[in-house]
């Protein structure tokens, strides 16, 4: 299994090696773009191999002291550790990690505006003057072909300008690509840096729970050989929830998010649950009312997609 890469078109690239996937773009002058893209790609080829010459320590709970080597997998374990009571393993920020360390090739002059795109977990490059707009979908149960073909309907969309102290956005939820432990459609966070927003999501999204006939939780273990989340219950199904349960359960997940933005590990979280909905406090250095965030019409995603 080797890395691949392909041109998207002018502006964007996909790079791919095994379950680690981005989609990258980047504006600026066209021979720092070209030299960012290339050195973006040889530091993307070894970083697979990277991560799973330490995969057992990453699967292990964070603990006081970080026993990791990699530069890839303590910047995991640095963004897990402010969360590590009651539990947590740096595999909580492998993703965004993966796409902040990618990013750092075009953190240079002549390149005014990247991101890298892994999943849903996203980093970004803003030089002053530049913006990034965020498409949210709260719901992807909701999500099918004929909607990608006809134009996407977003829940929302977010324009994060230079000067926000936002360079990660990440989104987590029981429907993702990893297992949660609560009842969230989707929590999407807003944070310093890629690494720092996926851990938060995780530990939001995880805080969102309810108790209810219509939730259905397994062993994380009896579903997936691999995980890090050994016998702990995680979310299968949630079937239709009483308007009430679900604003409890957000609430708790707010709960959470706020005490989050309190110790400066979130700048915004936005929290969705069958077609509810809950957000932190507007920071002070925010532009205008981020909440709610406004509707979006079946036009482009934009720039950047969470």
């Amino acid at each position: 299994m080797q890395a691949t890469r392909q041109a998207l078109d002018s502006a964007r690239w996909h790079f791919q090696h095994g379950p680690i996937d981005l989609v990258i773009a980047a504006e600026g002058q066209a021979q720092a773009v070209a030299q960012a893209h290339e050195q973006a790609w040889q530091r993307f080829q070894g970083l697979l191999a990277e991560l799973v010459a330490e995969l057992p320590a990453l699967r292990e709970p964070v603990g006081a002291h970080c026993p990791l080597q990699g530069p890839v997998a303590r910047l995991m374990w640095q963004a897990c550790q402010p969360h590590r009571q009651p539990f947590i393993t740096p595999m909580a920020a492998v993703a965004g990690a993966v796409a902040q360390t990618v990013l750092e090739a075009y953190r240079q002059p002549g390149v005014s505006r990247a991101w890298v795109n892994n999943g849903g977990d996203i980093a970004l490059h803003l030089t002053p003057g530049q913006s990034a707009r965020v498409g949210l979908y709260a719901d992807l149960a909701r999500l099918d072909g004929a909607q990608l073909l006809q134009g996407l309907r977003l829940d929302g969309q977010l324009d994060i300008p230079a000067h926000w102290p936002v360079r990660g956005v990440a989104t987590s939820g029981w429907r993702g690509r990893s297992f949660s432990l609560g009842i969230a459609d989707s929590v999407t966070v807003l944070a310093a840096t890629a690494a720092q927003a996926d851990a938060a999501a995780t530990v939001i999204a995880n805080a969102v729970q309810a108790e209810h006939p219509a939730i259905e939780r397994a062993p994380a273990h009896t579903l997936r050989d691999d995980t890090d989340l050994g016998a702990r219950l995680v979310t299968v199904q949630v079937g239709p929830l009483p308007a009430g349960v679900v604003a409890g359960a957000l609430h708790q997940g707010l709960k959470k998010a706020e005490e989050l933005r309190a110790a400066g590990l979130v700048w915004f979280a936005l929290l969705c649950c069958q077609g509810q909905s809950q957000a932190t406090k507007v920071p002070a250095t925010l532009d205008g009312p981020a909440q709610p965030l406004p509707l979006a019409g079946p036009a482009e995603v934009g720039s950047v997609f969470a």
